[in-house]
């Protein structure tokens, strides 16, 4: 059981010493890409909510 637990630490510790922090541009770049990904999908999910809200009401 211990062997297990020192092993997942050491992969985390050599995962964590490859990792690196972002540079400013290439945050701004995820951050920006987030942002149109989490728009879009508002909009769409608006969308839907309007036809499944309004259309029933316009056709009867």
């Amino acid at each position: 059981m211990a062997f297990t637990h020192s092993f997942k630490l050491s992969e985390y510790t050599r995962i964590l010493k490859l990792a690196r922090k972002p540079t400013r541009e290439e945050f701004l770049m995820i951050a920006k890409v987030a942002g149109v990904g989490i728009l879009l999908i508002g909009a769409i999910g608006f969308l839907i909510y309007l036809v499944l809200t309004e259309m029933p009401q316009g056709i009867m």
